[in-house]
């Protein structure tokens, strides 16, 4: 295969996750597609590293592996914790922090 074929992929997903992003409403739909963004940064980076042969790509692609773990963490807690107190997941819900 050959880099534009993995750098279309890569930018298909990130589209894809963008428009999951702004059009649903569901949270736990809403990190899905912020999760699918962070893949397709790590598909262009991996495909940058495998051209110039550098292991710079692939180290990026580690911490943003690392930072998107963390993420889901911290974001799924707090998802967890909002649908026990509010029962809804719905981000369309302004005041939600207010309280």
């Amino acid at each position: 295969m050959t880099v534009s074929a993995y750098l279309i992929l890569a930018s298909i997903l990130f589209t894809i996750g963008a428009v999951t992003v702004l059009v649903r409403r569901n949270a736990i739909i809403v990190f899905m597609g912020i999760e699918l963004m962070l893949n397709a940064a790590n598909l262009a980076f991996l495909t940058f590293s495998r051209m110039w042969g550098d292991l710079t790509g692939q180290l990026a692609a580690f911490f943003v592996m690392v930072v998107a773990a963390a993420e889901v963490v911290v974001g799924l807690a707090i998802i967890v914790s909002l649908f026990r107190t509010r029962r809804t997941v719905s981000v369309d819900d302004e005041n939600l922090m207010r309280h």
